[in-house]
């Protein structure tokens, strides 16, 4: 045994060094597939969520595609978290992200930074000004005191009075002063205040943009991904039952010839506005890619489900889609399957898509259920 292979084995427990001696591994690198079987699937799956919230998203919008495609390999296959070129392509990535996000607040603070500045400005000056007017009533204090009021000395207490009223001036002058500089700070913290509130729903609408399809309005497939994972974890934790449906406008690309794209997105927009009215706030609906559509439905009863599915087809059916002079019928296929029924959520999805290319096959404008049902 080599001194690397004698150092790790020593560290083992004893379940492991029996399996050791009984398959017969002599490298270090042999022991690795023992020692991955520590970490369950959970926590691996919780690494690497927490480890792509790290990167993804960030202040900076601009993100490299290749941070997405290593996270979608290591969903697909979590052992590549601990592959050594995937955790240095993540570490560079974050040391990206902390620099890009450094660089953008660091631009958009700019103004604070001034500010802070300028009022240090303002309030040296007030502090530190030169007080003329108080020292004047101090030196006339001490003048007071020394007036031997039992003489008749009209002089002295005339030359007081004009000191006094000299000070007075002084002193309303140094206030009148320090006021014009304090309002004018105020009006400088007041412009400063605006900025901010301009800057904070910048963020948010920078933030909401970045999760929505600039043509639907629905989430984006990246936003969607994330959402799921919340869903996902909640399913696991409260068994809070959901459905996914898989949607797909039926021979879109037969619209796209005959009058264009520009028509076959504005029905991509009409469908995903009727989409998004008719589901929920708890639910979510996002564009999957080209013309399909996936949405999370949750209920308690399978007749909320058949409901929700009733209505979106009724509104379909019942409209034409409208483009400049044209109303054109459009219908949809989709494919339904419960979470419960399933051991994951991948697994769900899956046959989702399955029933939806049941359906296409089946003369589309109909929803396959996982149960046999056909609306």
């Amino acid at each position: 045994m080599s001194k690397e292979f004698e150092e790790v084995f020593s560290r083992l427990t004893v379940f492991e060094k029996n399996e050791i001696t009984k398959n017969k591994i002599e490298t270090a690198i042999g022991i690795i597939p023992l020692l991955l079987k520590r970490v369950s699937k959970d926590n691996v799956e919780e690494l690497a969520a927490i480890l792509k919230q790290s990167v993804l998203p960030s202040i900076c919008l601009k993100t490299d595609d290749e941070i997405e495609q290593v996270f979608q390999s290591i969903d697909e296959d979590k052992n590549l978290l601990f592959d050594k070129e995937i955790q240095e392509k993540i570490k560079r990535f974050i040391e990206q992200r902390f620099e890009r996000d450094k660089k953008v607040v660091i631009q958009r603070t700019s103004d604070i930074s001034k500010f802070v500045a300028l009022m240090g400005q303002y309030l040296n000056d007030a502090i530190s000004s030169s007080g003329s007017g108080s020292k004047n009533v101090l030196n006339i204090k001490e003048k007071i005191q020394s007036i031997d009021l039992s003489s008749d000395n009209l002089l002295q207490l005339t030359n007081l009075q004009t000191e006094l009223i000299n000070a007075a001036s002084s002193i309303e002058l140094e206030m009148s002063t320090v006021s014009n500089t304090l309002q004018t700070g105020k009006t400088k913290v007041q412009e400063l205040e605006e900025k901010i509130n301009s800057l904070e729903k910048e963020l948010t609408k920078t933030k909401n943009e970045s999760m929505k399809d600039d043509l639907t309005g629905l989430l984006t497939r990246r936003a969607y991904n994330d959402e799921i994972k919340k869903i996902e974890s909640s399913y696991k934790r409260h068994n809070t039952q959901y459905a996914v449906v898989f949607f797909d406008l039926d021979f879109f690309k037969k619209v796209n010839d005959t009058y264009g794209h520009e028509c076959g997105d504005v029905i991509l927009s009409t469908f995903a506005k009727i989409l998004g009215k008719n589901t929920r706030d708890h639910d979510i609906v996002g564009r999957y890619g080209g013309e399909e559509f996936v949405a999370i439905v949750h209920f308690n009863l399978n007749r909320e489900l058949l409901q929700y599915l009733k209505r979106i087809k009724t509104i379909v059916n019942a409209n034409n889609f409208r483009y400049k002079e044209h109303e054109i019928k459009v219908t949809f296929s989709a494919g339904v399957a419960v979470r419960s029924d399933h051991e994951s959520y991948d697994a769900a999805l899956q046959k989702a898509d399955m029933l939806l290319f049941e359906a296409k096959e089946n003369g589309r404008n109909q929803i396959k259920l996982e149960d046999g049902k056909t609306i």
